[in-house]
Formats: structure tokens, C-alpha cells, sequence
């Protein structure tokens, strides 16, 4: 049997040869870093730039470089390997203090649960963040060498997603490329703490609770948003939804969504007779008899179109489209009885817009107006808009958006403008920007909507535009 003593001396001989890997380790990280600074070359720059100021030097080496980044970034890794030696010898001093610690045997698998969880992760850890970390090339600086903004923020989580992944074994992937970089918006860096708060968090764990938050992101210009490595919550209790013949026009259980972000607690809060439901867009779009009755009964309002005299433009031709507006799927509900497939636009704003949509066997897109439709040229057969644009969009913006409606919609397909609104004295500036195009007018209406607003709906055909 062995004794106390000498188990004592052989776990502080193994914390002993810790400490000295743990040396050796940070040794080999300095010499790197030292290595890999003096390979800039700096003495083929010393005779060129004797005389020189020395802030013109600055500037030419570290143009576009974050310096206080990098320093950030050292300082972390140091403090991490700092806390690690502090931890190594703070259990030797338990065990020299306690006789209970002195007298106990470690068992194989608790030595190996020691050496994870507090020697080699911390060390990963800290030799990730060396090896993230990109000096300034002061041979080529006009070839801003490196991986683009990994040094711009100082989130672990973030720089990995940041940086460039080579493929394995040097092999070219299926696109032909052999590295692929993931993409954020280039707001982001408008809002570096906003995402570093975002992408705080414990890998392979859940997610916090910051849904709202990411979509504060996104409509602020920080879109696409980067992926992250933690588990999306759900609701606590989800019950399977409703058969398909049955969800169409059918409000979803509330136990199926999250409401803890919303003013609203139910769907029968969402009413429009409810002024405190939390959003102002679309109000009666969550009650299911008043949107049954849209695209399908004569109005008295001329800007109103039916879905039948739409379809009957090209009978048989419509089959796949897009639906840019704010609501819970209902035209696209309408459009499944005519056989055509919707894909609905949606963001939780005020409202679980896009759950809704989803929990109807509907499907929904979570996206931004500022991102460029996912979809590849001339493959949609409509484009529907209600509720969306509606004269606040700045003219340039929409003449972008415009431009890629009309790119992925094909030859011969339809735009339906439907009850777009604006100020009377803007009316021109906006028909100029449907019309530059050249699309064929199938319905073309102006309609009153109070007095000092109009409603503008159309029917429009793409041209062929053959080359």
C-alpha cells in the first residue's frame, strides 16, 4: 500500500513537471513571436529609414492595423497563462496545506479530469490566441496580407470565426476555392462591442437568451450575422403543430413560441383591438377570418387585386415566388390553394412573425432589407410586396432593391406592387423609380388613402431582355 507521503511527492513531482512543460511552452511561444517579428525584416529597412521620422515609418508599417487589437490580444493570451501558473501553484500549496488532500489517492480518471479542465484547456486556450495573433508586413504593406479583421476584435469566439480556414491537405473544395471565409456585415464594426457581447459565450453550450439582440444587430446593418457554437433555445413545452390541411388558417398553439421578448404573452393578445399588442404594422394580421377574406373578395378599394385576375396574366406560368412584406404568411397560405410556392419574408418585430409563418407549414425568411436575395438570377416567377416599402425607403436604397427584384425574377415574371403608400407630393419620385425598368404594365392604379396620402398598386411584367 502506498503511502501518504509518497503520493504526495509523486502528484507534486507531476505538478513539478507541469510547470516546467508549462515554461518550456510559453518559452517556445516568445521565441515564435520573436521569430516571427524578425522576419519582417526590419534590417533591410533600417539604412532606407535612418533618416526618416519615425511617425512616417509608423504609419506606413501599420496602415489599416489595429495596434491597440493586438496589444488587446497579447495581453489576454499573457493573463491566460499568468492564471494557469497561478493555478498550478495554488494546488500545490492546498496539497502542502492539507492533510486530508495529502492523504487521499487520485484515481487515474480524476488526474485526467484535473489535466483537462485545468491545465489543458487554459492552455489551448492560450495558444489559439497566440496563434491568431498577425503582426504588420512592413515588406508589402500595399498587399494587406493577413486575414481581414481578426485583429479588430479581441472575442475569442469571434476571431476564430474570422479567420480564414484553409482545407485539409491543401485540396481545392467543390466551388474551387481553397480556403473559405465567413462572412459578417460591414456594420459590424460600427458595433464591435454590441457583437463581442453577442458572441460571449460557452462553446457547445446553450445559447443566451439574445435573440432580440441579434436582430438589433441585423437591422442595424451588422447582417449577416457570423454563426455561432451554441444551442438555440426553445420554448419549454413545444406541442407538434397542427396537420398542414389544418394550420393553413389556424393561429398556432402559444406554447410553441418564445414569448418572453414580446409585450404579448398569447396570440389573442396580438389583436388589433389590443393597443398595447406591441407592434403597428399589420395589425389585423394575426386575426385568421379577416385575413381569409384578403386577395380572395372584391373590395372597394381599386388598389385592391384579386389573386385569380393576377394569376390569369399567365395562366399555368406561376409557380415559385417571393413575398417581401410584413405579416404572418397569409398570402402565401392563398397562394399554396392555386399550387404556387410562397417564401415569406418576416422579422419578430413586435411580433413572432416568423414562428408564426413556420407554424402555419408556410416557410419563412429571416432577412434584413439589407441584404442581397439569396436566390440565383432569373429563377422567380412573382414578386409580391404589401406593407413593406411604403414611403419611408430613401430612393437610392430602393432603387437597389429594385434592381435585384429584377434580378431574380425571370423573363416574364410578375411584380405585384400591392397597396404601396406614400405622400402625394412624393408620388412622382416613386412611380419613376417602378417604371425606369421598362416592365410591362398588366393593372396600374393610383387610389386615394387620406388626404394627403395615396396608395399605388401594380401589375408588372419583366421583359425578356434576350442577348
Amino acid at each position: 500500500m502506498d503511502r501518504p507521503g509518497a503520493t504526495k511527492m509523486r502528484f507534486s513531482r507531476v505538478i513539478l513537471l507541469l510547470q516546467i512543460a508549462f515554461g518550456f511552452s510559453v518559452l517556445l511561444a516568445g521565441v515564435g513571436s520573436f521569430r516571427q517579428f524578425h522576419s519582417l525584416n526590419l534590417s533591410a529597412h533600417i539604412k532606407e529609414r535612418a533618416f526618416r521620422r519615425p511617425e512616417t515609418v509608423e504609419q506606413e508599417a501599420c496602415a489599416g492595423f489595429d495596434l491597440r487589437a493586438l496589444a488587446d490580444r497579447v495581453e489576454e493570451a499573457l493573463t491566460e497563462l499568468a492564471a494557469l501558473q497561478e493555478k498550478l501553484e495554488g494546488t500545490i500549496r492546498s496539497i502542502d496545506k492539507n492533510k486530508e488532500l495529502r492523504a487521499q489517492n487520485m484515481s487515474r480518471a480524476e488526474f485526467r479530469h484535473f489535466l483537462d479542465e485545468q491545465v489543458v484547456q487554459p492552455l489551448y486556450s492560450a495558444h489559439v490566441g497566440l496563434r491568431l495573433i498577425r503582426l504588420p508586413l512592413m515588406e508589402e504593406p500595399s498587399k494587406g496580407g493577413g486575414d481581414p479583421l481578426v485583429n479588430f476584435f479581441t472575442v475569442e469566439e469571434t476571431r476564430k470565426y474570422l479567420t480564414g480556414k484553409e482545407n485539409r491537405h491543401g485540396k481545392v473544395n467543390i466551388h474551387g476555392a481553397n480556403r473559405t471565409y465567413n462572412t459578417i456585415g460591414h456594420a459590424c464594426v460600427l458595433m464591435k462591442k454590441e457583437l463581442e457581447e453577442y458572441m460571449n459565450y460557452e462553446i457547445g453550450s446553450y445559447c443566451k437568451d439574445d435573440w432580440l439582440q441579434g436582430q438589433a444587430l441585423m437591422v442595424r446593418g451588422c447582417d449577416p450575422l457570423p454563426r455561432r457554437r451554441c444551442l438555440a433555445r426553445a420554448p419549454r413545452l413545444y406541442l407538434q403543430p397542427f396537420p398542414i390541411n389544418e394550420s393553413l388558417w389556424r393561429l398556432p398553439d402559444d406554447r410553441n413560441v418564445r414569448w418572453n421578448s414580446y409585450r404579448c404573452r398569447s396570440f389573442a393578445c396580438l389583436s388589433s383591438k389590443n393597443p398595447r399588442r406591441g407592434f403597428s404594422k399589420c395589425t389585423g394580421c394575426f386575426e385568421m377570418e379577416k385575413e381569409a377574406a384578403k386577395w380572395v373578395t372584391n373590395s372597394s378599394l381599386r388598389a385592391d387585386f384579386l389573386i385569380a385576375d393576377v394569376l390569369s396574366v399567365k395562366p399555368g406560368e406561376i409557380r415559385i415566388g417571393l413575398d417581401v412584406s410584413v405579416g404572418t404568411g397569409s398570402f402565401a397560405a392563398r397562394m399554396r390553394e392555386w399550387n404556387v410556392t410562397i417564401v415569406s419574408t418576416a422579422l419578430n418585430v413586435g411580433a413572432p412573425f416568423s414562428e408564426t409563418i413556420a407554424l402555419r407549414g408556410l416557410v419563412p425568411l429571416y432577412i434584413t432589407l439589407n441584404q442581397r436575395l439569396p436566390f440565383f438570377d432569373n429563377t422567380l416567377d412573382i414578386i409580391h410586396t404589401a406593407v413593406f416599402l411604403d414611403g419611408w425607403i430613401d430612393l437610392q436604397l430602393l432603387d437597389f432593391v429594385l434592381f435585384d427584384w429584377d434580378r431574380v425574377l425571370r423573363p416574364g415574371g410578375l411584380l405585384w406592387i400591392d397597396k404601396f403608400f406614400c405622400n402625394k407630393k412624393d408620388l412622382n419620385d416613386y412611380m419613376y423609380m417602378f417604371l425606369q425598368l421598362r416592365y410591362r404594365k398588366h393593372r396600374w392604379v393610383v387610389a386615394s388613402k387620406s388626404e394627403e396620402e395615396v396608395y399605388l398598386s401594380a401589375l408588372l411584367e419583366k421583359p425578356p431582355r434576350t442577348l
